[in-house]
């Protein structure tokens, strides 16, 4: 198919990075377009090159174009250079395969998987010619529905989606799609489709449902509109990844991505049950793809992209059954063709010199693990599964690989955290630099180098800490300089670099995760004041959301500052994700108590997630 290019070349030779926008990439799927065509633009909400790195899209990318009726093509957010030309000169924004505009497509899916994207969602759709609000939308404009992890709450952006998916997109995408092929053939309005798709597991119709708010500003209750559809969503989950669909030949950048690499997805979810992560939680229950459909998968990718590195991927790397005869296989097909291993989400109790000394003849590079805390008694109450003297042995084994470069990271404001807890990430720090003094000088690599940084707690929907209290920026700011300072009073602190987070940014991220529908006013008064990027920090302008929540008479502290009751109703409660509320609230006071619950492996913790079918609940891995 012969290509135009959207934008003149005029425009492509005074823009940052033109490769961004023209297409056509190795392995790009490009179809003959026909009047029976549905066209789906999948979108990342973010620069291309920080896009092309998702691997969701990668796989949703091909199994919509497996369909010989679906054309899936791709669209991220422009940078500001080329947003201020497109605007100047009226070009709408468009799809990179065919470098049609989204606004003739059928679908325009976006993946949500950060709060601080949510300026860019609106970006997208302004620069599509597609209305913000789905109450303005015509038969002329496609369904706007969105995925990812930040629609375990969509209700902050619930105005501006027509639909949510909720869960993993391999299950209900064929049945919405089979869904749309007969609507599409008949005269029904718009809304019949939605109120139809609102029946489809897993999609949730925000337009379909009202909520009202108490006194105290607090929900008071959440229903649908509309008789027919279900009081709750629940979650999708693929339960037999060996017959998930994956791409074998995933798409190439033309530049340089955040992750450019092959990724080899080894298994889903996780067993540790720690109490701050969300994606612990969401993603449950725990399933592993074979290691015969791994070696497949993995010879297939790297033969079909030429790429000299593949990753591991997964929540926590270390609990695949068969990871070491995975790499015995990876090493035997990558060392002779140089080409590197990856392994990202290793736990430290379970990183092992055998296992570090396969893959350090290929590359050696720095080794990154997450204490999380400082203290055992703060690594209890969030449950993280780590005492010290399996991160001092972990780092011990790692030094004598000969390993001398450590990232450690962090977490700030957690839940019933102490000066000492805080204080302690120094002291850790300081005796994982004594471990490696203590290996002789001539079996040392040189001196030992440690890069240690802290986030700040952000509590989210379906956590044991979403009922939490957020700490306020100065309180986080303030603990960072206890941290600070007291790095500089150990013994080897000229080893030790520590960094933090942009607290601002941490607690934006926490109005938005547990905002409800009132939010969404505030997100589109910043964005019509020019917010863009906000998780770039050179674009970032807090003063822009600090006037946005002045304007519309919000409250941001009511979102982040105010610990919740376990009985108040949350904006999310209507969701089904897997784990129950029971066993939240039983975590929560657990965590209180600082009382660690077992991994799933060891004992099941009866979270709920059994119900989902697959997995770790019901049957041991391959």
């Amino acid at each position: 198919m012969k290509k135009t290019l959207a934008l003149p070349e005029d425009i492509l030779m005074q823009i940052e990075k033109p490769e961004r926008y023209i297409g056509h990439e190795v392995n790009a799927v490009i179809k003959e377009n026909s009047e029976d065509m549905i066209r789906f633009a999948m979108c990342f909400p973010d620069v291309y090159e920080i896009g092309m790195s998702h691997l969701g899209i990668q796989i949703l990318y091909d199994m919509f174009n497996k369909e010989p009726d679906v054309w899936c093509e791709r669209v991220y957010s422009p940078w500001p250079d080329l947003e201020a030309v497109m605007r100047e000169r009226h070009i709408p924004l468009f799809a990179l395969e065919s470098q049609d505009p989204v606004k003739i497509f059928d679908f325009l899916g976006i993946t949500i998987q950060f709060e601080m994207c949510y300026t860019n969602i609106l970006q997208v759709l302004e620069l599509s010619g597609i209305p913000l609000r789905s109450e303005d939308r015509t038969a002329e404009d496609p369904f706007v529905i969105g995925g990812g992890p930040c629609t375990y709450n969509p209700e902050p952006l619930a105005p501006f989606f027509d639909m949510f998916y909720i869960g993993e997109g391999e299950v209900s995408y064929p049945a919405l799609l089979d869904l749309y092929r007969k609507w599409k053939n008949s005269s029904a309005p718009r809304e019949e489709f939605l109120r139809e798709a609102a029946n489809v597991p897993g999609i949730y119709v925000p337009s379909l449902y009202s909520c009202t708010y108490a006194e105290d500003g607090t929900l008071s209750s959440f229903y649908p509109t509309v008789s027919g559809i279900p009081e709750t969503i629940e979650k999708q989950a693929v339960t037999d990844l060996n017959k998930a669909i994956y791409p074998e030949k995933p798409v190439i950048p033309y530049l340089q991505a955040t992750q450019d690499r092959v990724v080899l997805e080894i298994m889903r979810g996780c067993i540790r049950g720690c109490r701050f992560c969300q994606a612990g939680m969401i993603y449950r229950p725990l399933r592993q793809k074979s290691i015969s459909r791994l070696k497949e998968l993995a010879y297939r990718m790297l033969m079909e992209t030429g790429y000299d590195e593949i990753s591991l991927s997964s929540l926590s790397s270390s609990d695949y059954s068969h990871l070491e005869e995975l790499l015995d296989y990876l090493i035997d097909v990558c060392s002779e063709k140089k080409i590197n291993i990856s392994l990202p989400s290793l736990r430290i109790d379970a990183f092992s010199l055998d296992v570090m000394s396969k893959v350090q003849d290929v590359k050696k590079s720095s080794l990154t693990f997450a204490p999380e805390a400082g203290t055992q008694r703060m690594r209890d109450v969030i449950n993280k599964g780590l005492t010290e003297d399996d991160i001092l042995h972990g780092c011990r084994e790692a030094f004598r690989g000969g390993w001398n470069k450590v990232k450690l990271y962090f977490m700030l404001g957690l839940p019933f955290e102490t000066e000492e807890d805080i204080r302690g990430i120094a002291h850790l720090c300081q005796r994982v630099a004594e471990e490696y003094y203590e290996i002789p000088k001539e079996n040392r690599n040189g001196k030992i180098s440690i890069n240690a940084s802290s986030s700040f707690f952000v509590p989210k929907p379906f956590t044991p800490f979403q009922w939490a209290s957020m700490n306020t920026e100065e309180e986080f700011l303030d603990k960072a300089r206890i941290v600070k300072e007291e790095v500089r009073s150990q013994l080897n602190q000229k080893s030790i670099r520590y960094t933090y987070h942009h607290a601002g940014i941490s607690i934006l991220e926490g109005v938005l995760a547990r905002g409800d529908r009132r939010v969404a006013d505030v997100i589109e008064t910043v964005y019509r004041n020019g917010a863009r990027f906000d998780a770039w920090s050179e674009y970032f302008d807090l003063e822009k959301w600090h006037d946005a929540f002045e304007t519309c008479g919000i409250d941001p502290y009511f979102y982040t500052k105010r610990e919740r009751d376990v009985t108040e109703l949350l904006p999310w409660d209507f969701i089904r994700c897997g784990v129950t509320k029971q066993f939240l609230i039983r975590e929560w006071e657990r965590a209180r108590s600082g009382v660690v619950t077992p991994n799933c492996r060891e004992q099941c913790s009866g979270c709920g997630c059994a119900a989902l079918g697959g997995g770790i609940c019901h049957a041991r891995e391959d």
